[in-house]
């Protein structure tokens, strides 16, 4: 019985593998993005009291801001968070701490932007959240009476992101061309960030490292590229690696963007 339980075992880590070598995604060290415990940080709000946040920001996201699933779930972090951009679409639960007025009830938020100064400045961990991501930390009725607090003190964690029905998409920054590619990765589940990116021609083994230049968006610079174009990214988090093989059409063009058919599991 013993041996047929360890094959058992061994049979079903071998499925395992083959499923995620078949689906393109690596599991990486055995770390994850969620986070148990909470941490003290400090928070605002910003733009009209029931309003949906930044029109864009420094991660570059745009219009996306403004529509589901991340409007009204969109915040600005201190740079402690920010990390030069690398922490471009993490996901993180936010709650108040005052019992009178704020919910048990934790608002998760996607990291959009950057707030370089004043409460955000000298190393402080706050978030500059939207209006309404702000109200909903507050009991049922009282988010107003929460805005008009100000500054608050607040307790927050990492969080899986999720996006139900979507998959990781990747937008062709205008300007770029056959010798300057820009991408900016949308929709990425799980831990939302980007530690690392990589490119490969279709008639090539070679996978091309891809430079951070500002927020979510990655480039690489030489070519002539010829497409399709596979790209592969890795989470800053925990490592983990996705592939999205010839994600990116020959004929791509500056603006477009390409939705790749996988995601990592959340």
């Amino acid at each position: 019985m013993a041996s047929r339980r360890r094959f058992d075992q061994f049979l079903g880590f071998c499925l395992v593998g083959l499923l995620v070598q078949m689906l393109g995604v690596s599991a990486g060290p055995l770390r994850r993005v969620a986070d148990p415990h909470w941490y003290l940080a400090t928070a605002t709000w910003y733009g009209s009291p029931d309003g949906d946040g930044s029109d864009g920001g420094a991660c570059g996201y745009g219009s996306l801001v403004d529509v589901k699933p991340l409007r009204a779930r969109v915040g600005a972090v201190s740079p402690v968070l920010f990390k030069g951009g690398e922490g471009c679409g993490a996901c993180y639960k936010v709650r108040c701490l005052d019992k009178s007025i704020c919910s048990r009830r934790a608002v998760t938020v996607i990291i959009t932007d950057e707030c370089p100064g004043g409460y955000c400045s000298a190393g402080r961990t706050h978030f500059d959240l939207s209006g309404a991501a702000f109200g909903r930390m507050a009991v049922s009725g009282n988010g107003n009476h929460l805005r008009n607090r100000g500054e608050i003190s607040v307790i927050y964690r990492r969080t899986p992101c999720k996006y139900p029905g979507k998959n990781i998409a990747f937008h062709v920054n205008e300007g770029s061309t056959d010798y300057w590619l820009s991408l900016l990765v949308e929709f990425e589940d799980g831990d939302g960030d980007i530690g690392s990116m990589h490119i490969r021609e279709a008639s090539s083994t070679e996978w091309l490292e891809m430079k951070h230049i500002w927020g979510a968006t990655w480039c690489i610079i030489g070519g002539p590229l010829r497409g399709p174009l596979s790209v592969k990214l890795t989470t800053l988090s925990t490592a983990k690696t996705l592939s999205a093989r010839d994600v990116i059409p020959s004929n791509w063009s500056p603006k477009a963007t390409y939705t790749s058919s996988l995601n990592f599991f959340s």
